[in-house]
């Protein structure tokens, strides 16, 4: 059978596709916007139908009615990292939570460890040998194909045909749907006065020809703004977004002095606007691989001066990240943070910055604390951190001891709290 006869003879409605879900199952969905909309939608509409199924993703982007308390007996949210749509379910208890190192999904896939019986995923219309690109999101969504009963794609043409390990072949697939909406968008984060000062303090210390790992959020968007005028940079990371296209354009990035996987920006997810959408279709400079190849520390780190850009919500005296949670409450997740920290401090010239604003809630707390808030979940370890920045200045913190990392720490504390946090650290007999 020709690969139009095959795409042709799986080709149906998302209703009938949506019954490839058995009672049981776990649903795996690629990260951010390389999730199906019209898929989701029906499995939404037909949740009553089903018992005991999951579906499991990292940054769930829309609040589809599958997510909904009254019917988690039927179909329950798998969080594996939480973002808008997903973080009160989280909170109050009715959305399960995966702990994980983004790098180490797949493995889990592969290994049974996570299950992954049916993929719903977007993807780009077919190429003439049969092939369609998963470029929006190969993170773990490469190894769930593998490893799945079933693959149920939903195709449309503004889904990019991306080069790198991020392509299906038809024969692989159990059923598709068609359709034409726009690719959801997702604009740069508001920066303000306290961001820009932070973006100028790390930005300061990239040196031309490093190569960039850039987190999601104003302060690493506000040290991208600030990174134009640089030359030889390249790129390799977990989320590609128009902060890097930015660059790429400016003639900032062009990825000549990377010493692994030179002349190509490398990336396993994509989360941004229609422009950057269409810079990734067949473009020869930029490769979408599986997140077990992007974030692997070995590999990452093989990159010379690579610098790893992470934002915190809290960071103690001695040196240990809060990223992803209140307290008990779940905030996001671990995501690719520590993985790109372990990176950054294997490579040779390497710099691993964790950035934060020094306050919360209008000045009245702060993000520098004697110990984690009870019940925070650690995302970096003190034996892993390097740099951390506020609008206040640079902590290095790596090789020092626990004395100096809080005498480091308070010094870009907010005015308002080095001396109480100088009094905490002295009952602490950190000083």
């Amino acid at each position: 059978m020709s690969h139009q006869a095959l795409y042709r003879d799986k080709r149906t409605t998302a209703a009938q596709a949506v019954r490839h879900v058995r009672n049981g199952d776990m649903v795996i969905v690629p990260t951010g916007v390389g999730e199906p909309p019209t898929l989701l939608t029906a499995l939404s509409e037909q949740r009553r139908d089903f018992l005991d199924v999951k579906v499991a993703q990292i940054l769930a982007m829309r609040p589809y009615a599958y997510i909904d308390p009254e019917t988690t007996q039927h179909v329950r949210h798998v969080a594996l990292f939480f973002g808008g749509a997903t973080r009160a379910g989280g909170q109050a208890g009715w959305i399960d939570f995966i702990p994980n190192y983004f790098s180490e999904i797949p493995a889990q896939i592969a290994r049974g460890l996570i299950p992954a019986e049916v993929v719903f995923s977007m993807a780009s219309p077919m190429d003439d040998d049969g092939w369609l690109s998963l470029s929006l999101g190969a993170d773990y969504t490469m190894a769930a194909v593998a490893k799945a009963r079933a693959v149920v794609l939903e195709v449309n043409p503004n889904v990019p045909f991306a080069n790198g390990d991020c392509r299906i072949h038809i024969s692989q697939v159990a059923a598709l749907v068609e359709s034409s909406e726009p690719v959801l968008e997702v604009g740069l984060p508001k920066i303000g006065p306290v961001q820009e000062a932070i973006g100028r303090y790390v930005a300061e210390r990239i040196d031309d020809g490093s190569t960039l790992q850039i987190g999601y959020g104003g302060i690493p968007d506000a040290v991208v703004m600030q990174l134009a005028h640089k030359h030889d940079l390249g790129i390799h990371t977990e989320m590609l977004g128009d902060g890097i296209l930015t660059l790429i354009e400016a003639g900032a990035v062009n990825n000549s002095r990377k010493n692994y996987l030179p002349g190509r920006t490398i990336a396993t997810f994509a989360l941004g606007s229609r422009k950057l959408y269409q810079y990734m279709h067949r473009n020869p400079a930029l490769e979408m691989h599986p997140v077990d190849f992007t974030n692997d520390p070995l590999l990452a780190g093989q990159n010379d001066n690579l610098v790893a850009i992470n934002a915190t919500l809290q960071i103690d005296l001695l040196g240990q990240c809060g990223s992803e949670s209140l307290g008990h409450a779940p905030f996001s997740g671990t995501g690719g943070q520590s993985d790109f920290v372990r990176a950054a401090n294997r490579s040779r010239g390497g710099k691993a910055f964790i950035v934060l604003p020094s306050t919360a809630k209008g000045d009245t707390i702060s993000r520098i604390v004697p110990s984690l808030s009870p019940g925070t979940h650690v995302s970096t370890s003190k034996n892993d951190i390097h740099y951390v920045v506020t609008e206040y200045g640079v902590a290095q913190l790596r090789g020092k001891s626990a004395k100096q990392r809080a005498q480091e720490l308070i010094a870009v504390a907010h005015p308002d709290f080095r001396g109480e946090l100088t009094a905490q650290a002295r009952l602490a007999r950190l000083l």
